[in-house]
């Protein structure tokens, strides 16, 4: 306790502060480092945000178990110690959390004897709803949901009767979006479990009250055929856009790009149905059916005999026909068709009725002369290019001028070309690139920095050594001064100057002499070093002749 005592008492104030600096810094930074170590130690407990009454419930679960725990995101995500995510969630599990919004069919684990008709199906509403939510929060875009179902109302006036509706509410995850594909799946997924559930009676909006299935029915109003559909318009547009990516794709190799434009406007026809032909070839008949009948009469017998059962029957041997007496007729019917062609077709919807079709081709450019005395040229491809040009762009888009199909294919130079600078003069060879010293004499801010950190290397290296030399006192002992060596400050006579006389003292006072001398620290020595180089440039014969004893001694 008393060596620290003295340690202390030896330091100056701005030492002591820098200690106590340092002290802080390195007990913050442990501080800091222990706690970043713990908080990293924490996981989330459920990888989607919690609802707020599921997370009130899971944080309460949590201090019952003595479970520490973190809440972040405005209190929706519950963070737990990372080596027992697992065994928590199984126990939320077992608890029945979190809840997952609504409540599903689950409602129905208990009945309910007195329930009534009505809040019977309210319930079944309820969980139908819950279910929903639960299989759209499936998608991997889609955070949270909420459903709201209208179940169809039944009437025996047909004027009153009401078709089933559905609305979906999605909130997506943070920078997602949901596919084209997903809209219409969300749709037909609400529509098949809903009974008498069109996907048309269906809307889904996102948080921001966007509708992201748009009506695709006809917007005509009542008594005009002028009306276009949004779909129709829709359709027309991607179809354009579609030859437009074709027409692209095929020209740019061959000139370029942003050499071109191309430009495609199509005239579709949405209507569909059925188309029946029938043809009749008179020249080319058939037989249909064929019917003869041929008709045979005879003379009319008596039968005779004795009455009975005998004389009615047939003789075993008929006598024969007699020609004269009978009659015969025969009759042949014949029908024939003509040739028929039947042809059922069924049109398509969204034909392509007509294109137009339109390519503008960049000419090129050079210059005559040098200076500002060149002369810009503009050159029009050849003919054979235009050609070119114009059956590939025909062979993309498929091109039929049967049904009133264009394609025109142009040249004209472009604003860009026409306001083309011409080429300045060459570009000069690269300097060569500077050395450290130049650079640090073009740029002042780097000298300065570099003279600073030089400057502040230097403090702390002096710093270092002061410390170090602070810390080793000299060993008590005494140091024998020769009685001939002059005093500092002594005027000495005068004498001629030795050669070398700078730097001979500490090499002689260190290993001359009849008993070694002491070590002596090494500001005593620079003292000494600094006083005995001022007396031999003033006196050099006396200095001498103190070497010469020095020398005597040694040799004796």
């Amino acid at each position: 306790m008393d060596q620290v005592k003295r340690i202390v008492g030896t330091l100056s104030g701005r030492q002591l502060t820098t200690i106590l600096l340092v002290a802080a810094l390195v007990a913050g930074g442990i501080y800091g480092l222990t706690q970043w170590q713990r908080e990293a130690g924490f996981r989330p407990l459920y990888t989607t945000a919690l609802a707020p009454e599921d997370a009130a419930l899971v944080v309460q679960h949590l201090k019952e178990s003595s479970v520490p725990y973190r809440l972040s995101a405005n209190g929706t995500i519950v963070s737990v110690p990372e080596e027992r995510v697992a065994e928590l969630r199984l126990d939320m599990a077992a608890a029945g959390l979190p809840k997952s919004g609504r409540i599903g069919f689950e409602i129905f684990d208990k009945t309910n004897l007195g329930m009534t008709d009505f809040a019977e199906h309210v319930n079944y509403r309820r969980a139908l709803e819950g279910e929903l939510e639960r299989s759209v929060m499936a998608l991997t875009e889609v955070e949270q949901a909420r459903v709201h179902i209208s179940f169809p109302q039944e009437s025996v006036f047909q004027e009153a009767r009401q078709p089933a509706k559905a609305s979906v509410l999605v909130r997506l995850r943070g920078g997602s979006q949901l596919p084209e594909t997903a809209i219409p799946a969300i749709t037909h997924l609400i529509s098949s479990a809903v009974e008498g559930l069109a996907p048309d009676a269906v809307s889904v909006l996102d948080m921001r009250g966007n509708l992201l299935n748009r009506a695709k029915q006809v917007s005509a109003d009542s008594g005009s055929s002028s009306g276009t559909s949004e779909a129709a318009l829709e359709y027309r547009h991607s179809v354009e856009q579609d030859l437009t990516a074709k027409l692209d794709a095929t020209l740019e190799p061959l000139v370029g790009a942003g050499r071109f434009r191309a430009a495609v406007s199509a005239d579709t026809d949405l209507t569909s149905g059925e188309q029946s032909e029938e043809h009749f070839d008179p020249t080319q008949s058939v037989m249909v059916n064929s019917q003869k009948t041929e008709d045979v009469s005879s003379p009319a017998r008596t039968a005779g005999g004795i009455p009975g059962t005998a004389s009615n029957l047939p003789d075993p041997a008929p006598a024969p026909v007699t020609v004269g007496g009978g009659s015969s007729r025969k009759t042949e019917s014949v029908n024939y068709q003509s040739s028929r062609t039947v042809k059922r077709t069924v049109l398509p919807q969204g034909g392509i009725k007509r294109l137009s079709v339109s390519v503008l081709i960049d000419q090129e450019v050079h210059f005559e002369g040098s200076g500002a005395q060149a002369k810009r040229v503009l050159t029009a491809p050849p003919p054979e290019r235009i050609k070119v040009i114009h059956d590939l762009a025909a062979a993309a888009v498929g091109l039929n001028t049967e049904r009133g199909d264009q394609l025109i294919v142009e040249s004209l130079p472009f604003e860009s070309t026409v306001n083309l600078e011409p080429p300045g003069p060459a570009p000069a060879a690269p300097a060569p690139p500077l050395t450290p010293l130049e650079q640090l004499k073009k740029n002042p801010k780097m000298l300065y920095g570099a003279a600073g950190g030089a400057a502040v290397l230097l403090a702390g290296l002096f710093f270092l050594v002061f410390k170090m030399i602070k810390k080793s006192p000299p060993p008590p002992a005494q140091v024998r001064q020769p009685e001939s060596l002059p005093q500092a400050g002594a005027e000495p006579a005068a004498a001629p100057r030795v050669a070398g006389a700078d730097s001979w003292a500490p090499s002689a006072l260190s290993s001359m002499g009849a008993s070694p001398l002491p070590a002596l620290a090494p500001a005593r020595i620079e003292v000494l070093t600094n006083q005995i180089r001022e007396t031999a440039q003033k006196d050099g014969e006396v200095c001498a002749g103190v070497l010469r004893g020095w020398l005597r001694e040694e040799q004796a």
